[in-house]
């Protein structure tokens, strides 16, 4: 895949100022029946509309919809993406109209169901892991809001480096399941020659090999880390941060899987306007539109959170200048 990384900061750095605005879909009033809505939640980060009624909930209600009379939800959440295909067919069976899902699972979605439709929210590199035939005419039941994460992982290297002056020694941990994972760590393979950085490829394919991979953390003593792990079971993303806080070690993880840990900086799309874009789907669907004729949107908002109290621990200082930057900075 090749890799313009001069464009990929130059777009990252407009979304980060918030200058790049799509116009919102085009909307009907709600249909004259109850959409049964199922809710799938991906482990992490945790969305629950039916809980803590948010961006998702204003969306509906802006386009006339009032949550338990004209759409109801049914929410399900999996302790783990193993179990995930399980809950997906109790939604299925139990006769929902259109299935909401966040991160890896819509993959399990995909799988039961290719009849229900699907509205995703933050899914990366949809075309390439084969979600969808194309962003423009996704072709089957799957639609929504998609990320093009590949590229923007060079982008986290490069705040890392912003963050560390003179980092040179970077270590990329990653989920060595999840093709997404793999597509971000090769874009970020083939940047590190512009972006002045040696890479070191530390691959795991779940908690278990944590152990393995912070020993070679240990060893090869890299100068930053970049965290791409995907969906987390409940106390591995307590782990890495405490490993990488013991050791000084400055990181950068995906959004919504760091900084609320206790973790450094977190760079990516900013999760709460995809939730609120995600309602015109549903919106659009259970009035009759087709899934398959439904263009994926990229978003064009990012987010970067800096934890100074993170920096704090491990004894680093964050230059100004990014701060200045940080759409998020936590004191």
């Amino acid at each position: 895949m090749a890799l313009n990384v001069k464009r990929i900061l130059v777009l990252a750095a407009i979304a980060l100022a918030g200058f790049i605005v799509r116009p919102p879909l085009a909307t009907a009033a709600p249909p004259g029946h109850i959409v049964r809505l199922g809710i799938l939640d991906a482990l992490v980060p945790t969305f629950d509309p039916t809980a803590d009624p948010g961006e998702f909930i204003d969306g509906l209600r802006e386009l006339g919809y009032t949550p338990g009379r004209d759409i109801i939800f049914e929410y399900k959440r999996a302790d783990n993406l193993e179990a995930m295909p399980q809950v997906v067919e109790e939604l299925v069976r139990s006769g929902v109209d259109i299935l909401l899902t966040l991160g890896g699972s819509t993959l399990a979605a995909a799988k039961v169901t290719k009849t229900v439709p699907i509205v995703m929210i933050g899914n990366s590199d949809v075309v390439e892991t084969g979600l969808v035939a194309s962003l423009a005419r996704p072709g089957g039941n799957v639609t929504g809001l998609a990320v093009n994460a590949a590229e923007l992982a060079a982008k986290r290297v490069q705040l890392l480096s912003d963050a560390v002056p003179g980092l040179s020694r970077v270590a990329v941990l990653w989920n060595a399941n999840l093709k997404g994972m793999a597509l971000q760590f090769q874009n970020i393979e083939q940047a590190s020659p512009q972006l002045g950085v040696i890479l070191q490829s530390v691959r795991v394919t779940g908690s278990d090999d944590f152990d393995q991979a912070f020993a070679a953390l240990e060893s090869s003593h890299p100068q930053g880390l970049v965290v791409l792990y995907g969906p987390m079971r409940g106390n591995d993303l307590p782990r890495i941060v405490e490993f990488v806080t013991q050791h000084k070690l400055p990181t950068i993880f995906e959004p919504e899987r760091g900084v609320r840990a206790g973790g450094l900086m977190e760079f990516g799309a900013k999760l709460k306007p995809m939730s609120r874009r995600a309602a015109a789907y549903v919106d659009k669907i259970a009035n009759g539109a087709d899934p398959a004729t439904l263009p994926v949107e990229e978003p064009t908002l990012f987010e970067l959170v800096i934890n100074l109290q993170a920096a704090q621990q491990i004894g680093m200082q964050i230059p100004n200048s990014l701060l200045l930057l940080a759409d998020r900075v936590i004191e």
